[in-house]
């Protein structure tokens, strides 16, 4: 109690990191007991912790000692997996070189162990309180659609896109693309005269955060050095109930970037490469239940052109609904429902 009420007196401190393809955004917020004094956005040209970041971060964290750094997990290797029971998490991957954990006990997200100390390595100097996977993300800011029927839920950043199908707050599938991978392979198979409308095939990747081990009961997994648990975190507020769901994600829609030329190596049509290769393997792998896709629903924390809604819609026959993201800021956001929980 006598902690609580001293730490009230002090101002609090989120300090959110999102890295780019080429460049690192640091989004910060300054609160006071549950007010916010002061937000903070700068973007640094590094994808790592040079000079100029670092002094940009400690001038803020030196306000208070109670600050607290998350960053959106960067590992290429990440994923998640339908269920958070050991025997089961192994029938769709081997997680020795994984760090994994429950969701809400009725899914599992992981990271490589290498890529996970590797991050925690280049941000030593300030240390790290949060690493957020994707996956979390995606069900957080979806999570008054997943309850219901069956969709294709997709996260896009600037270099990866996070696929997964939720069906009843269940996940069925998931996949994590880095789209400098797809790039490298549209090259060769363009060079090798490949048509680039035939179905590529993209290894199924994820991470997590935290190490931790899982029985056979489901039970929540043990939390990973100074990474705290999300199982925890209370729900994001729900979206406007009052609107109908195709208003509501829709209404960005008229803010989509317009295309003046199609080009099918542009990354958009990475995107859709990348869509349609995730959906085919989560129909031809038997290890998935694949129920049939109508909806997919993006969270575009970029700003993508029409043309991958026009491909989603054309070549997939899918009904596509896409609602603006600020990843900095629901980083931010699950920071402070984890340490509010």
């Amino acid at each position: 109690m006598l902690s609580k009420m001293i730490e009230a007196l002090y101002l609090k401190v989120f300090v959110n990191i999102i890295v780019k393809r080429a460049s690192t955004i640091v989004y910060i917020e300054i609160h006071s007991k549950k007010k916010v004094l002061n937000s903070i956005h700068s973007e640094f040209e590094t994808t790592s912790l040079n000079d100029k970041m670092l002094a940009f971060i400690q001038k803020y964290i030196k306000e208070s000692p109670y600050y607290y750094i998350s960053i959106l997990d960067r590992a290429v290797v990440q994923g998640a997996l339908p269920s958070c029971q050991k025997q089961k998490m192994l029938f769709y991957k081997d997680m020795s070189d994984s760090e994994y954990r429950c969701y809400d006990g009725k899914w599992a997200y992981y990271t490589a162990k290498s890529e996970m100390y590797e991050t925690e390595k280049i941000y030593e100097s300030i240390g790290l309180d949060f690493i957020f996977s994707p996956f979390v993300l995606i069900a957080k800011f979806f999570k008054d659609k997943i309850v219901g029927k069956i969709a294709i839920y997709v996260l896009i950043e600037d270099n990866y896109l996070s696929i997964a199908v939720f069906e009843d707050e269940y996940l069925l599938y998931a996949k994590h693309c880095d789209l400098d991978t797809i790039s490298e392979i549209d090259d060769i198979l363009l060079s090798d005269n490949v048509d680039v409308d035939e179905e590529l095939d993209f290894d199924d990747s994820g991470i997590d955060l935290e190490s931790m081990d899982v029985d056979d009961d489901g039970i929540e997994l043990e939390d990973f050095g100074e990474i705290e648990d999300l199982d925890s975190l209370e729900d994001i507020d729900e979206f406007d109930d009052s609107k109908d769901v195709e208003e509501e994600l829709l209404e960005s829609d008229t803010d989509l970037k317009e295309a003046d030329v199609v080009d099918k190596s542009n990354e958009d049509y990475q995107r859709f490469s990348a869509i349609q290769s995730a959906v085919a393997d989560y129909y031809k792998d038997e290890r998935y239940e694949s129920k049939f896709l109508e909806n997919i629903y993006i969270a575009d924390g970029i700003g993508v052109s029409r043309e991958l809604k026009k491909y989603l819609e054309e070549e997939m026959f899918l009904n596509v609904y896409i609602r603006h993201m600020e990843i900095d800021v629901e980083i931010c956001e699950l920071a402070q429902e984890e340490l509010s929980s």
